[in-house]
């Protein structure tokens, strides 16, 4: 899978990211994001014909991502969706959300990227095609230290009563946000195209190393 060879950046309230340029961005509110979707699709289809016969599974991969993207409080949510001559698509997609925490007396959670890292927990797969994920931190260019996940992971399906899961590429980076105690910028990147894990942690990390706070 090439790297892109060309950004755009993405602004937003409190910060700045840059995605690839063939990426969409799409609405995830509840009361306009199908229509959004189908929009996009079709206006996908007419500038690439040949990607028609993907129609559904792009969006249902879009409508999936924009509900979790929703549910986890995003501010961003983009994605990719592209035909490389296979007859699966090639599919991922990033988010960047404001999240914080507090522990039960009250008092905000540590964002120290060294502490947040020792508290995720870490996976090692004991066979062949197990789950399996690694904690570290990281340093982001212009914005300093973070903590970060990644890995191959069994991701619950939201509202699903069975309990099921999806398996996953995924990177989560947790970024400190200055003068808020309490609250990091996670940047999150997922693709369920597992045979290609490690080429999207590199897309993933990239990204990530884009991510600015807005002054």
């Amino acid at each position: 899978m090439a790297r892109y060879s060309e950004a755009q950046t993405v602004e937003r309230g409190g910060f700045r990211i840059k995605v690839p340029e063939s990426w969409w961005e799409f609405d995830v509110r509840p009361e306009s994001r199908d229509d959004s979707i189908r929009r996009m699709v079709d206006e996908r289809m007419r500038q690439r014909p040949e990607l028609a016969q993907h129609r559904d599974t792009y969006t249902t991969f879009l409508q999936k991502a924009a509900v979790d993207a929703w549910k986890s409080g995003a501010l961003y949510c983009g994605c990719m969706a592209e035909s490389f001559g296979g007859d699966t698509p090639i599919t991922g997609s990033v988010t960047v959300s404001m999240v914080g925490g507090r522990a039960q007396d009250g008092t905000p959670l540590s964002t120290d990227p060294a502490v947040i890292a020792g508290q995720l927990a870490v996976k090692e797969a004991k066979r062949e095609g197990d789950s399996w994920r690694k904690a570290t931190t990281v340093d982001i260019p212009g914005v300093g230290p973070a903590a970060r996940t990644h890995g191959i992971e069994d991701i619950a399906v939201p509202g699903d009563e069975l309990g099921r899961t999806i398996r996953a590429v995924l990177m989560q980076t947790f970024i400190p946000v200055p003068g808020q105690e309490g609250k990091v910028a996670l940047v999150a990147g997922s693709s369920q195209v597992l045979d290609l894990a490690e080429s999207f942690f590199d897309i993933f990390d990239a990204i990530t190393s884009t991510f600015r706070f807005a002054e």
